[in-house]
């Protein structure tokens, strides 16, 4: 089990003094948004019944008093994310596909099944059609804060757009979703609980970044690949700039691909001058490790790679959303890596226990051993894409 560090309990007692209301993914990778953007503070609009909030992208958007019709656009894990508030699962009105593909393969319609009465219609090919989102009535969009033609777009329509940056905190997962949830606060005006995950998410990660320089110049640090994006005859995997460098800093490994940015396409050729000791496959892929063992994938000879050979490959669970971007599970991601890249400094950590116990919680929810396993063997389906 892990210890708790001293600066981080401090740091949590100072959070429980806060009165003050606290708080896509991928495909915006490499880009850059406004580093000049102010920190997002709500305050009063001089207007009776709105007020404004100033978003990632550094906008300042005027909103209605009360919020009760969320369109969220372009940030796929921000449904899970918005379901963490108090009633807001409901007000969820819209949602990208690919958010809805993993909702329904996933744990969160359990804890707030009205999430899966979202309209997907508006979007197509990751396109807006504003004709379509007018017709859900929002209150307020959530939106890709470096998608600047989305802004404009539902500006220019007369809808408040809220922007989201995945980028912005130098894909640091826990950073970003701290900085959600604090926008989402003040969007929404409570965030009790999901202020806690993000909290405990620091935790985590000083207790893991401990252990590991603990173990000092002994540490072999094992080559890993992430899968990020693999279908259709097409292989992108997570380079410098992107979550997985973070995921594998983090939790003692080495990424293959740290000399490429973003979202980098790669080939099998590349792959075998890498030769990876561990391979990630994300939910955003439909691949499942028996796909890589079995040589099964048309084009691809897997066979020669020693993560392989070794049967090292894993694919990543699917709790409330898809463990590898930022969302309400992402401490549990970060224990679950660090336990496959270093599994003797953390062979005590027992993950199923740990899940259960963090589902109870800060979901209030207890988890049956079926859908235990569901989390660790997520299905195909959840990527919204066929083999």
């Amino acid at each position: 089990m892990f210890k708790l560090s001293k600066r981080i309990l401090s740091a949590a007692v100072s959070a429980l003094l806060l009165t003050s209301a606290l708080g896509g993914c991928a495909g915006t990778a490499g880009q850059s948004s406004s580093e000049a953007a102010a920190p997002s503070e709500a305050v009063s609009s001089a207007q009776a019944g709105t007020r404004t909030v100033t978003d990632h992208a550094g906008n300042t958007i005027e909103l209605p008093a009360e919020i009760n019709r969320i369109v969220i656009s372009s940030i796929m894990p921000l449904p899970s994310v918005v379901a963490l508030f108090d009633g807001a699962a409901a007000k969820v009105v819209g949602m990208d596909p690919s958010s809805m593909a993993a909702a329904k393969n996933s744990i969160l319609p359990k804890v707030h099944p009205e999430i899966l009465n979202a309209s997907t219609d508006f979007l197509k090919d990751g396109s807006i059609n504003i004709e379509e989102v007018l017709k859900l009535k929002p209150d307020v969009v959530f939106y890709s804060a470096d998608n600047t033609a989305d802004y404009e777009t539902l500006t220019k329509a007369g809808i408040p757009a809220v922007g989201f940056s995945t980028s912005k905190f130098k894909f640091d997962t826990v950073e970003t979703f701290d900085n959600w949830v604090t926008l989402l606060g003040e969007v929404l005006g409570q965030a009790d609980t999901a202020k806690q995950i993000a909290d405990y998410g620091y935790q985590v990660e000083d207790e893991i970044a401990g252990t590991i320089k603990a173990a000092g110049d002994s540490l072999k640090k094992p080559k890993v690949l992430i899968l990020f994006r693999y279908d259709n005859g097409t292989i992108k995997t997570s380079g410098s700039n992107f979550f997985g460098q973070y995921w594998l800093d983090t939790t003692g490994a080495e990424n293959v691909a740290k000399d490429l940015k973003g979202m980098a396409e790669i080939n099998m050729e590349q792959i075998y001058q890498w030769n990876p000791d561990k391979i990630y496959i994300t939910n955003f892929s439909p691949y499942q490790p028996d796909d890589l063992y079995g040589n099964s994938i048309e084009g691809f000879d897997w066979s020669k790679v020693k993560a392989v050979q070794d049967k090292s490959v894993y694919k990543f669970p699917l709790g409330m959303y898809r463990w590898f971007p930022p969302a309400s599970d992402t401490p549990l991601a970060m224990k679950w890596l660090a336990m496959k890249n270093q599994p003797e400094l953390f062979k005590d950590v027992d993950m199923e226990k740990e899940v259960k116990e963090y589902y109870q919680r800060f979901y209030h929810y207890d988890l049956s051993e079926e859908e235990l396993r569901q989390i660790f063997n997520p299905s195909s389906e959840a990527s919204g894409l066929k083999k």
